[in-house]
């Protein structure tokens, strides 16, 4: 079958993998070694939710490429930390050329760190917010298609996650901006069938100790 079909490609390694990191060696490392890892640190999953939702409207590969410095800016996306930043910190970073200035993203950041602080206090942790949403084996394609990950830029868990984010005064999370999420911290193993990362990965999360 083709690529088209298959949603594959070798890479110069000889490695089949999923097709979207092409053969930039940067966006082949992400592909292989962190994409859909299962993740409980709060802090990632919180960094995670917020550049999915400054890349609204980019590629994640322009996030990607700005993530050190959005990481810099944003001191870790420790959430207590950014939860204190006030408008001089807004006009600060709208200054900041190593990040996506965008005035509407950077406060809805400073938004969400105070919405995770308040939703830490309630479910005890991000991580186990997030990881009592994770999909039962029923509710995902089997096998994972490329045809099913184009027509599926949302699923079901997808869009009550991103339901229930809002109800707690969240931004930025629709979802699709949920599922990107959910991809790639982990809560879905969507490397296509027939990648070299999806076998080895589908037995990390088996053994991955679920925050609930």
């Amino acid at each position: 079958m083709s690529e088209e079909k298959t949603g594959l490609i070798v890479g110069a390694d000889g490695q089949t993998r999923c097709f979207w990191p092409g053969t930039l060696p940067d966006y082949l490392e992400y592909h292989d070694n962190e994409w859909g890892h299962p993740v409980s640190d709060d802090h990632r999953l919180f960094e995670k939710i917020c550049l999915e939702g400054f890349q609204s409207g980019l590629s994640w590969l322009t996030i990607l490429r700005k993530r050190e410095n959005f990481r810099e800016a944003f001191d870790g996306f420790d959430f207590e930390r950014v939860s204190r930043f006030t408008e001089t910190d807004v006009d600060r970073l709208l200054q900041n050329a190593g990040i996506v200035r965008h005035g509407g993203k950077i406060r809805s950041t400073i938004n969400n760190a105070q919405r995770a602080i308040e939703l830490c206090e309630q479910e005890g942790s991000l991580a186990r917010y997030f990881w009592r949403h994770e999909p039962q084996p029923n509710e995902r394609p089997d096998p994972v298609t490329y045809q099913a990950l184009v027509a599926n830029p949302k699923t079901e868990m997808s869009t009550r996650i991103s339901k229930d984010l809002k109800k707690r005064g969240w931004s930025f999370v629709g979802p699709t901006t949920i599922y990107a999420f959910m991809q790639a911290m982990g809560l879905v193993n969507d490397h296509i069938e027939g990648c070299f990362c999806r076998a080895p990965l589908e037995e990390k999360r088996k053994a991955f100790k679920r925050p609930v």
